[in-house]
């Protein structure tokens, strides 16, 4: 149970960064909150560590790299699809790696959901 509310409270930060970090400058560096910090000790051989790396990388580039139009739907669904994207991801790391049940279903939860709105928004 503390191993969900750290997932969920961190997923929460997470949104909440990424939503602040969507209104800066479209640099990485612009984007405030999202640190890559280095693993924690041990963590950094662990294939978790790399596969979250990956898709931490992935959606930050893909955010970052959005040409800005001035259309404000434009730029919103542009940024959303791969916060969104990254979002499957992480979950997807959490069904190969993760034992926990609830968190699991929680991944399998956040794929189906933000499919659907990948779906819409492209």
């Amino acid at each position: 149970m503390k191993q969900k509310r750290i997932l969920l409270a961190l997923f929460a930060a997470f949104c909440s960064a990424s939503a602040v970090a969507q209104t800066a400058a479209p640099a990485y560096d612009a984007m405030k909150g999202m640190h890559m910090n280095a693993p924690a000790s041990g963590a950094a051989s662990a294939p978790s560590t790399a596969a979250f790396q990956a898709a931490d990388q992935s959606m930050m580039s893909g955010m970052s790299s959005i040409q800005y139009t001035g259309d404000a739907d434009r730029d919103f669904v542009a940024h959303m699809i791969p916060h969104h994207e990254g979002a499957v991801e992480m979950a997807k790391v959490e069904l190969k790696y993760g034992k926990d049940a609830k968190l699991r279903k929680l991944a399998k939860d956040i794929i189906a959901a933000q499919d659907k709105k990948i779906a819409f928004m492209t």
